[in-house]
């Protein structure tokens, strides 16, 4: 059955305006029971309602948590929010982190619930602006600690520390070149990034051509860039419109292997270009 945006959008906000009343039951609650958080994204997932409970205590629970939303954008059960975390970790110390969150949403015994959560944010630069707090970070940074390992164990707390993986500054840039030739018009060099086999749709499913992308690219305006774990998302603006690109990257050598693009514009009705054979 088809899922209406206003639909998808009240099953989405049950999770943001749980964590504000700081009621746990019922953010947990908001999950299917078999859902999949992912935060950040290249961080250990967390698997099934236990998980995400453990999840909730360690990283939700003890803090303020405000969700300074820009825009949403819905394509089937998906959500795209792209938006600004405003994290208070403790007296004097708040967090602000640029991040993209999408939602997959489901039926779940006749009540739409979320089935994935993955944030994409930078751990690194949230890391970089936490010590910048010098002394006031002591404090919550032991908190922090304390409850990655009563919460998690030792196996969940390195899981979490692997969302430190990422393309790095380097990915970024020659993703930025990637953008920039796309932006230009520049077909040729977009098509001599792409991984061979590289896949492009229109959200999860819908088989997009390198023209059809660039299309929605050439002369768009870029947005916030955010690299976590094997994953380069972007803000598009163009025609009035806001769209998020979502890539998976390899770095060595630098290709780009899959591209989604989200857009409540429009999807993709003529029949695809074959753009698997250009490689």
């Amino acid at each position: 059955m088809a899922i209406s945006r206003a639909d998808a959008l009240v099953a989405v906000e049950r999770s943001p305006a749980a964590s504000g009343a700081r009621d746990r039951d019922r953010w947990i609650d908001a999950f299917t029971f078999d859902a999949h958080v992912e935060d950040p994204v290249g961080s250990r997932p967390h698997r099934g309602h236990t998980a995400i409970a453990r999840f909730y205590d360690t990283f939700i629970g003890p803090r303020d948590i405000a969700f300074d939303r820009d825009v949403d954008i819905v394509v089937g059960s998906t959500v795209i929010r792209d938006l600004n975390l405003r994290v208070r970790m403790g007296s004097g110390v708040t967090m602000r982190i640029p991040a993209y969150l999408r939602y997959d949403v489901a039926d779940d015994l006749g009540e739409l619930k979320i089935a994935a959560l993955y944030a994409f944010w930078e751990l690194p630069a949230m890391v970089a602006q936490f010590l910048g707090s010098g002394p006031r970070a002591v404090a919550p940074g032991l908190q922090l600690s304390k409850g990655l390992l009563l919460n998690q164990g030792l196996i969940g707390a390195l899981g979490f520390l692997s969302g430190f993986r990422g393309p790095g500054h380097q990915g970024k840039r020659r993703f930025g070149e990637f953008l920039s030739d796309a932006r230009a018009g520049d077909e040729v060099a977009l098509r001599r990034r792409l991984g061979k086999g590289a896949r492009i749709t229109f959200g999860d499913d819908v088989a997009m051509g390198g023209t059809e992308l660039l299309s929605r690219l050439a002369g768009a305006r870029q947005r916030k860039l955010i690299a976590a774990g094997h994953h380069l998302v972007v803000g598009i603006e163009r025609d009035g419109h806001r769209d998020v690109l979502m890539a998976e990257v390899s770095t060595r050598p630098f290709a780009v292997n899959r591209i989604r693009y989200f857009s409540d514009a429009g999807e993709v009705v003529r029949p695809p270009f074959e753009h698997d054979r250009d490689g």
